[in-house]
């Protein structure tokens, strides 16, 4: 890590493009301008570890949280297992007497 004494006004180059700027000094910090291409992403540390924190927990599982997803999820059927059979109700008994619907008898 470079360390470097500036006084307000003064400049640091990094690169080619980039320039950081001494704004103001207080007793509880330094302001910097920062003057960099639109490309270069600019961020504090704090706000990132903080999102990251965030992203991890929020991508943390419990168990019960895996159980409840598996009961929504309906589980595949085993490699060669029949599908289940769903029973067809049997048809009335026809009576000999009436012909079935839609059909004409021959006299």
């Amino acid at each position: 890590m470079l360390v470097l004494s500036r006084r307000v006004g003064e400049r640091l180059l990094i690169g080619d493009d980039i320039v950081l700027t001494v704004i103001e000094v207080r007793s509880d910090g330094v302001r910097l301008g920062i003057d960099a291409p639109r490309s270069v992403r600019v961020h504090r540390a704090e706000v990132i570890e903080a999102v990251t924190a965030a992203n991890v927990e929020a991508s943390a599982v419990t168990d019960a949280d895996a159980e409840a997803l598996q009961r929504l999820v309906p589980r595949p059927p085993a490699a060669g297992a029949r599908p289940p059979v769903t029973p067809v109700p049997a048809p009335e008994a026809a009576s000999s007497a009436e012909p079935h619907a839609g059909t004409e008898r021959a006299e």
